[in-house]
Parts: structure tokens; sequence; C-alpha cells
């Protein structure tokens, strides 16, 4: 079975992935104690039935987790109906469509600005860090815009995020929950202060009208409004964050499909975004819990039970996608579920798609003759798969 952990998994799961699609139905991971999912027909089901459910396990001892358990319990993404409706509702009122695609300038100004630092980086140096120079910044900053955190304190978000999603892989050190517990306290203290000033005294931020919203006499409380704020950071850039550098990564690899960036990003911009996401999915699993007995593609997950939807073995599935194991920039029928599906479907998918739709044509217009500078270091996780850094430099088109 697999070891989700393996060094040769982490770097290239896909393998071994293919093998879990063999068998008809779920399979069952003893060491785990899971169910996995990995047909697009059964990863997509798990997603969108309603007895399967997003359900949060504390973390004991109580004294220690406080914050992290919370800003979990108390998230749209950990709750189910009718909490999750009522959450969801409230915050669907203020992070709208239109508020989102009203940040298509700023994101275009924001991506100009960390374009000509790379340049510079470039003319300097002869290179410049795709993630940590442009794919990482772009999507924090606009966050950090939207909810009102203060320029001086973005370069706290990334570290508190990273450290936060790590607790999300199969088996996390010691290390890592020790790192996530600080997080959690040190982003809610901090979103908490700026809570009470943006309330003391409301802006046009995100925060701010989070704080406001109200319908059918519901309003956040202060856990809840400090839990969205901590997810929309931490759900609102790593999809953009490992998206874009698991797709780019794959297209630079392969000379027929970054020409088609090259000679037109625009023209393939849309579908080369749902395709990033198929290819090497930026999330490749997610978790849910039996609330009742439940079939789903043949076995019957029983209440309690854990099943997980494997989203990048579903992307890659042969009986939905052809030349599934090929990436196709032009691929038109491509129902990937990168974003998940059902009521848990990403919020933040249109600012990411936003943000994608920008950041990618607006970098091979500056720069058509990149290309990788060396390997590229891959996170050593599974559950958030991207790269730590990807040296990139122009060569000769």
């Amino acid at each position: 079975m697999i070891d989700f952990s393996a060094p040769d998994f982490v770097v290239d799961p896909y393998p071994a992935l293919a093998e879990l699609r063999e068998f008809e139905t779920p399979v069952w991971h003893e060491g785990l104690g899971i169910w996995l999912a990995a047909k697009h027909r059964d990863a997509n089901a798990v997603l969108r039935t309603k007895t399967l459910g997003r359900i949060f396990t504390p973390r004991d001892p109580e004294s220690e987790w406080n914050e992290f358990n919370w800003l979990h319990s108390d998230s749209i993404l950990d709750s189910e109906p009718p909490k999750h409706s009522r959450l969801r509702s409230l915050v669907g009122k203020a992070f709208s469509r239109s508020r989102i695609e009203s940040l298509k300038p700023e994101i275009e100004r924001l991506a100009g600005l960390l374009l000509d630092q790379a340049e510079a980086k470039l003319n300097n140096a002869g290179s410049f860090d795709l993630i940590a120079d442009y794919a990482e910044p772009l999507p924090v900053k606009v966050i950090a815009a939207l909810l009102g955190f203060p320029d001086e304190d973005e370069h706290l978000l990334r570290p508190w995020s990273q450290a936060i999603v790590k607790m999300y892989e199969v088996n996390p050190s010691e290390e890592s929950q020790a790192e996530a517990r600080t997080a959690a306290h040190e982003f809610a203290e901090y979103v908490r202060t700026l809570m009470l000033e943006r309330k003391a005294n409301p802006g046009e931020d995100l925060i701010s009208e989070l704080a406001s919203v109200e319908e059918a006499g519901e309003k956040l409380n202060t856990q809840e409004l400090i839990a969205t704020c901590v997810l929309l950071l931490n759900a609102g850039h790593e999809a953009s964050v490992n998206g874009f550098g698991n797709g780019i990564v794959a297209a630079l690899e392969r000379e027929d499909q970054a020409q088609l960036l090259r000679e037109n990003p625009r023209a393939v911009t849309d579908t080369a975004i749902d395709e990033f996401l198929r290819f090497d999915a930026p999330l490749q699993l997610f978790e849910r819990t039996a609330t009742q007995d439940t079939e789903v593609g043949g076995i019957t997950v029983l209440e309690g039970q854990k099943i997980a939807s494997l989203l990048g073995s579903a992307n890659r599935d042969e009986s939905i996608f052809e030349n599934q194991e090929q990436l196709d920039l032009t691929r038109e029928n491509n129902p990937q579920i990168g974003f998940g599906a059902g009521i848990h479907f990403c919020l933040g998918a249109p600012l990411a798609r936003l943000e994608l739709s920008v950041s990618l044509p607006m970098l091979f217009e500056r720069f058509p003759a990149i290309q990788l500078a060396q390997a590229p270091i891959r996170r050593a996780t599974f559950v958030l798969r991207g790269y730590e850094t990807i040296p990139v430099k122009l060569g000769q088109i």
C-alpha cells in the first residue's frame, strides 16, 4: 500500500496513484485507517455526497491546541450545515464576485511591479526565483490588501500560513506540530488586534466588512471572523502559488507547450489554467467523514470512517481524460476537480483564477524566452503539492 511520506512518492505520486485506479472500487488503507477514492467518479462523489462531511477532530490537549482547534472548527472549510451554510452566506456577501473582479487592476499593478523587480535580478544575477519573486508574493499581497493588512506586516503571513497547512499532511512531525501551534496562536492574536481596530474605526477592507455583515439577524462572532480571515489568507494563496508553479515547470519541461505560451499566452490562458490544475494538482487529498453508513463506488463507508478524495489521481483518470499523462494547454474538455466540488467548492476559486489569468500572460509577455535555470526543488509534502524554488533565466527562442 502507498506510503504517502516516502520521498520517491512525494517527488512523483502519479505511477502509484495510477495503480490505485486499477481497482474498481475505493481501496482501504490499513495503516491510515481510511478509504482512498482514486477514480474521478468516486473522488467527485466523495466531495458531493451530503453524508460524507468535513468533520474536524480537535487535537489534544486542548490547552496546547486551543487556537488551532477553533481556527478550524469555526471556519467554513471544517464545518457542515447548518453552520457551514450560515458562515458561507455571511462571508459570501463580503467576498463577492463583483468585489473580486474589481481587484483586476490592482493585481495587474502588483504583477507589473514584481516583474520589474524580477527583471532587475535577471540583469544583475542572470536568474530569479519564480516562486519567491513572483508566484508567492503576488497572491499574498492581493489577499493582504483585500483584508487590509499593513504592508509592513506582509512578511509575517506566509510563514504563519505554511506552518499551519503542514498539519494537513498525512503524518506531520512533532516539530511541525509545535510550529503549527505557535503560528495559530500568533496569527489569531494578530487578526484579533486588527479586528478590534477596524470595529472602532471601520475602513473599506474586508475585515471591516466582515465585522459588520449581517443576514437574517446573524453575524460572525469573534472566533468565526478571525477563523475566516486566517482561512482566506491560507486558502487564498496556496492554490495560486502551487498551481502556478506546478504548471509552469510542467510547461517549461515540454518545449511544444512552452512555445504556446511564448507565442501568444493570452490565447491559451483560460485552458492553460485548468490544465495546470489538472496535470499536477496543488491539492492532492481532501478527507471526509461518514455521518452515517454511506455507499460510494461499490463500498460502504461506515459511520465515523474517513474517506479521502484523491484529487490529483482523479485528474489523471484515463476513463475521463484523453492522453491523461500528457500536458495539453489547449485541452478543451477538462472536468478537473482541482478546486473541489459540492458545498466545499473552493470559495477563493474565482480569485485564484483571476490571479492566474493575469500573472501567467504577463510573465510570458515580459519574458517570452524564460526557461528553467536549474532543477526546481520540490516541497517535501504530498497533500499540498508544490515547489520550494523554481530558478529561471532567459534563453534563446
